[in-house]
């Protein structure tokens, strides 16, 4: 017998990856796999992909049957998690992939979700300076929004770097689909999304209080852009620098950073970063430039939304959470083509 798990909203995009992600884990076993809106129907009708849990079906959220386990993963609506995660005991360490516990500030949670603010666990994610060392110490964890990762990881060391100025940041990225979750939407129709791209939220995107949070930056216009293709995102970050320099200089503040990490790879010469190269995976890649023209600095930041952006990093936190090899059962290679 594995370690006991439940997984919340076991039937939404990041619910089924957390659960692609959980069967091939040497350590984990899942109990519970909860979903409300389908409880009763066989897993496999909602993740045909799943043949591993072709014998289960998907549970009720029940709070009683989550707290049976020795984890549990959040994988609900944002807003939703704080009430189940009120009425699991404290012996049962928790991961929540939404964004209820993931803000410091209130008044920014009123901004930009509305209602009542739930607290503040802490922020998973590891590759931040000191950020390991608190989940480790933790039992709740808040999982990263996936923009937030891919944005995150290509500033965070620049700005602590003193290299670029945290005041004057711009960012656009381009997601795919499933980003926006499974619940049926007239937009995200495939006759509506292929052969278009498309802003959505611009300049009122709730993750731009989570990244001003982790990052540093004091000022963030983001445009988020809605790509035809299921998962992934391609996020340009660039900023003014503080002082001219190269772009190897700023790769090796880059490189750094992020040498000893096993997911965020900084890519050598010129080489950009693919989303494609990243899909299945719980990888980051990096590239940075310097702007020809402007002078800024540019990072390109590839992720897969639903692995490094969601259940890969929920794995990853779980892990440290329960003094697990970090990086047990997650790859770090991506699947092509």
């Amino acid at each position: 017998m594995g370690i006991k798990v439940a997984v919340a909203g076991a039937s939404g995009y990041a619910g089924g990856e957390l659960l692609r992600l959980l069967a091939g884990h040497p350590d984990y076993e899942v109990t519970v796999a909860a979903a409300h809106g389908n409880a009763g129907q066989a897993i496999t009708d909602i993740h045909p992909h799943l043949m591993s849990y072709r014998e289960q079906v998907f549970a009720d959220t029940d709070p009683e049957q989550l707290a049976a386990t020795d984890l549990v993963f959040l994988a609900l609506p944002h807003g939703a998690s704080a009430t189940i995660a009120a009425q699991l005991p404290a012996r049962v360490k928790v991961v929540d992939l939404g964004a209820d516990f993931r803000l410091r500030d209130a008044e920014q949670w009123q901004r930009y979700y509305g209602g009542t603010h739930a607290g503040t666990w802490t922020y998973g994610l590891p590759e931040l300076a000191g950020q390991r060392e608190r989940i480790v110490d933790s039992t709740r964890v808040a999982n990263t929004g996936c923009y937030a990762v891919s944005i995150i990881t290509a500033l965070a060391p620049l700005i602590a770097a003193g290299v670029v100025e945290p005041r004057d940041v711009v960012v656009v990225a381009a997601s795919g689909t499933s980003g926006a979750g499974r619940s049926p939407k007239a937009h995200l129709l495939a006759s509506e999304v292929i052969g278009d791209l498309s802003a959505y939220r611009v300049g009122a995107h709730q993750h731009v209080p989570e990244i001003l949070q982790a990052s540093g930056a004091q000022t963030l216009s983001f445009t988020p852009i809605l790509a035809p293709m299921p998962r992934g995102i391609l996020a340009t970050v660039t900023a003014r620098p503080t002082a001219q320099a190269t772009a190897d200089y700023y790769k090796s503040v880059l490189q750094d950073a992020y040498g000893s990490e096993p997911f965020v790879h900084v890519l050598p010469g010129d080489r950009q970063p693919h989303t494609a190269a990243t899909f299945g995976s719980n990888a980051v890649q990096l590239q940075v430039t310097t702007d020809l023209s402007s002078g800024r600095v540019i990072v390109t930041s590839a992720i897969d939304n639903l692995g490094k952006g969601a259940a890969g990093q929920a794995v990853q936190n779980a892990n440290l959470l329960l003094g697990l090899d970090e990086t047990a059962g997650l790859a770090v290679n991506g699947i092509a083509p």
